[in-house]
């Protein structure tokens, strides 16, 4: 962990900010937690350099909208976001907008506190090498595995990528998987960032 970084928990729901306030600072991270985006915000530019946990929904200031009010005002901030099963087009959102990665609840502790490791190892910009990486990690799909991936990047969910290519929602899922599988994405949120960085 880099030195003086700091991980930032902004949820409105005082029993889940609590519980991975205390889980990172178990884990030996310096943790702050905020009840809503705007009063993160507030203090945001004289923070320390770190990444942030914001979850998708909440009042007023929204977790997409943090992220690219944080994104524009070039702060040294990663971000996760933390959604639900059905916010998956927001999560999508959110990475398009600038957020590092997106974990789907329910998630494990170790697979949240690895997504922070990452986060806090240095926002490095993607190169030339890593999107021709990424296009031929891709390049093994199929072209129903494209047209699958190609909805989950627009943010469909797998009911509407279902309807949309007239197939089963469940035959969405073994596309989603066979892609994991193909592709060495380690998660959806992996994938998806695969994807836009192969220029999907």
């Amino acid at each position: 962990m880099p030195n003086g970084s700091e991980v930032y928990v902004i949820d409105d729901d005082e029993a889940i900010r609590g519980s991975l306030a205390f889980l990172l600072r178990t884990a030996g991270f310096v943790a702050r937690a905020y009840d809503s985006a705007q009063v993160f915000l507030a203090e945001a530019a004289d923070l320390a350099p770190g990444c942030v946990i914001t979850d998708v929904r909440m009042p007023g200031l929204d977790g997409i909208e943090l992220v690219r009010r944080l994104a524009a005002a070039k702060l040294p901030l990663a971000a996760i976001v933390v959604t639900g099963h059905g916010d998956i087009a927001m999560a999508v959102e959110a990475m398009k907008a600038g957020a590092v990665d997106f974990l789907e609840k329910p998630f494990r502790d170790e697979v949240l506190l690895c997504a922070v490791e990452r986060a806090l190892g240095g926002p490095a910009l993607p190169d030339a090498a890593d999107r021709q990486r990424d296009r031929a990690a891709l390049q093994g799909l199929s072209p129903r595995e494209r047209q699958v991936l190609e909805g989950v990047v627009s943010g469909k969910t797998s009911k509407a990528i279902a309807r949309d290519l007239d197939i089963s929602p469940r035959t969405v899922e073994v596309h989603r998987a066979g892609m994991m599988m193909k592709s060495g994405a380690k998660s959806l949120s992996d994938l998806v960032r695969m994807a836009l960085l192969a220029g999907l």
